[in-house]
């Protein structure tokens, strides 16, 4: 296992009380985070994670212990409400994703819906996208593009797309 990284002091303003922030992980080299974002994991009260394994791995390389609870697609509507009571109290809590962005075809879409329903704050903590990335290497033009998430995995419902 490769030595935690050394982060340097990040002096920034500090995270906003009730706020949930919704941060995007490294795509598939752990280097591609942002200061922003290892900031982000240090200071939140909660990380929210689509698998705490594989996001414990993330922190344990950043040197990071947080707690963490996991919020996937079978619990999403549960953990929800323990992710608004936190916040209602004052509590900041980062929500991530395996890899890439909460939401885009991972977790997270319900929490954020609930999460500003109840009148709660969010903000994005942007980082590497897998599907810009792809999409500037491709020799595309890249002024006009359409996202459909993953595709089904069945050839008949594909060729429904």
């Amino acid at each position: 296992m490769p030595e935690p990284v050394n982060i340097p002091e990040l002096k920034s303003a500090p995270l906003v009380p009730g706020t949930l922030y919704l941060v995007a992980t490294p795509i598939g080299n752990m280097e591609d985070i942002t200061l922003r974002a290892i900031r982000t994991l240090r200071d939140c009260d909660l990380v929210a994670a689509e698998d705490t394994r594989h996001t414990g791995m993330l922190l344990k390389r950043l040197g990071l212990a947080k707690r963490q609870i996991s919020m996937h697609k079978f619990n999403e509507a549960r953990r929800s409400g323990e992710i608004i009571e936190l916040l209602q109290g004052g509590g900041t809590v980062a929500l991530v994703s395996d890899a890439g962005s909460p939401g885009i075809s991972d977790p997270g879409q319900r929490v954020v819906e609930a999460v500003i329903d109840a009148g709660c704050r969010v903000e994005t903590v942007p980082g590497a996208c897998a599907l810009v990335a792809a999409l500037t290497a491709s020799g595309l033009a890249t002024d006009e593009f359409h996202f459909v998430g993953f595709l089904p995995v069945k050839s008949g419902q594909r060729a429904k797309r």
